[in-house]
């Protein structure tokens, strides 16, 4: 016998609906986006102020500097493959429940170190750190593109670029005079970076609100069905979504398929993975060359941090006149015109680690080895930043799936890296450990130019790459 199946009624918001996030007001839109980048900043602090505490690690707990390390790389390798189960976690239960977890996850990760009697267990807190924190690399993207409209994400995508890795060195200037401090010391830095999260933590659910539209809609239609007993009231969203776990599969293969198959995003994940990897050899080897060479104290180490910051604020305003290119030759080269600076920061990035690694002598004044890194960090930023928003111009629908490769590489390349810094210092020397970087970056240079000349040929190519035609 067949029965008809009631027709759906289907839940859509209104024109001007100030329930869509797309039509919150500019103040409320920029507290969201705020709250979520504040999240980044911590998570990004949290990378190089744990580096700091070291001298006072390794005497408390009576452990060698290679386990305190391993630390450091735990945290990037939470980072790296937790996303791949948690990406999906949004579009079922909505972006504000992962913020309000993954906050109160991080702050008692802190917890745990300050509170830790042995380094296993400082080990295992930074995965979970890594873990927690992950949430603020993966989903603040999609934040912003939830609640901005296209022409409007260039600011606020620049800030968390600039927060992702500027606020990597502004931690760090405050940690290494906390640990010097007698009264203080290396666990009052995880003190501090608790009593910040858990504020912050309280906050998210007063100032942040569902941003992701299919679940506001969701949950919309739920409660009409519950209020007038009418179960045809449906939001699209609940009969075309595949379950979760088909998600969770999805979102764990596909990003690994196309860093595997599609030559832009491997050579893109290649080329960010190791300027991540460099990021991360700063983090480790800054220390000891400032303290070995110039006689540095950890507070002063600390201090030469900022650099980061610079670095990432003359990205952030280089990007200014790369938007303007973007703008002006988007017509006529589509995607890669977001490539110009790209182009220029290949050249400097290789041209700063040369620097950095033949002013690594006494006799150089220290200030030669803060510009070299200034430089680095402000071709790391805008080599970061093309890469996010050319893999988002080309990959369309599969953007996510895109950059979920490149941040996989990019995680582990920044675990793998520490792993091996000191013991190639020790090996090489500082000078030719850090030309062999160099050498390694100026073989990459071309990537950039042959994404810029051959990318619409690349991308026509592609299952998944929108074509240059469809982008105009």
């Amino acid at each position: 016998m067949f029965v008809r199946r009631p027709t759906p009624v289907q839940v859509e918001f209104d024109e001007g609906d100030p329930r869509n996030p797309a039509n919150f007001s500019t103040r409320r839109k920029w507290t969201i986006a705020s709250c979520a980048i504040f999240f980044t900043c911590l998570a990004a602090a949290n990378t190089s102020t744990y580096n700091l505490g070291f001298p006072g690690m390794i005497q408390d707990l009576n452990c060698t500097e290679f386990q305190a390390t391993i630390g450091l790389s735990m945290f990037t390798l939470g980072f790296g493959i937790t996303p791949l189960v948690t990406a999906s976690f949004s579009e079922e239960f909505g972006r504000q429940p992962l913020y309000i977890i993954s906050a109160a996850g991080f702050a008692l990760t802190h917890l745990m170190v300050a509170l830790a009697r042995n380094i296993q267990t400082v080990q295992v807190a930074r995965f979970l750190a890594g873990a927690f924190g992950s949430t603020s690399a993966t989903m603040v993207g999609g934040t912003i593109a939830d609640i901005f409209p296209p022409h409007q994400r260039s600011l606020p995508m620049s800030i968390f670029s600039v927060g992702t890795i500027g606020f990597t060195g502004l931690g760090a200037v405050a940690a290494g005079w906390i640990e010097m401090n007698p009264h203080l010391g290396w666990r009052w830095i995880q003190w501090i970076h608790l009593i910040v999260t858990a504020a912050f933590t309280v906050s998210v659910p007063f100032l942040m609100r569902e941003t992701r539209s299919a679940v506001v809609l969701t949950r919309i239609a739920k409660k009409l069905r519950q209020r007038t007993g009418d179960h045809r009231y449906r939001a699209r969203v609940e009969d075309e979504r595949a379950n979760l776990r088909t998600l969770v599969w999805i979102s764990c293969t596909r990003p690994v398929y196309l860093t595997l198959t599609e030559p832009v995003v491997a050579s893109f994940s290649l080329w960010i993975g190791f300027a991540w990897g460099i990021l991360y050899v700063l983090i480790e080897s800054i220390g000891p060359i400032f303290k070995n060479l110039h006689h540095f104290n950890n507070g002063e180490v600390g201090t030469v941090f900022i650099t980061f910051a610079i670095g990432s604020a003359f990205g952030l305003a280089a990007n200014v006149y790369q938007e303007r290119l973007y703008q002006k030759y988007y017509a006529t080269r589509g995607p890669e015109a977001r490539l110009y600076l790209a182009m220029c920061a290949g050249i400097t990035f290789s041209a700063a680690l040369f620097i950095y690694a033949w002013c690594t002598f006494p006799w150089v004044h220290w200030i030669s080895l803060c510009i070299a890194i200034v430089l680095i960090e402000f071709s790391s930023f805008t080599i970061y930043l093309a890469v996010f928003t050319y893999l988002a111009d080309c990959y369309g629908t599969f953007a996510s799936s895109a950059l979920a490769g490149q941040s996989l590489s990019r995680n582990l390349f920044g675990m793998a890296f520490p792993l091996f810094t000191q013991q190639m210092f020790a090996t090489l020397t500082y000078h030719w450990a850090n030309t062999l970087f160099a050498c390694l970056a100026a073989l990459m240079i071309p990537i950039p130019f042959v994404l810029f000349y051959f990318g619409p040929s690349l991308r026509a190519r592609s299952k998944f790459a929108v074509s240059n035609s469809a982008k105009l």
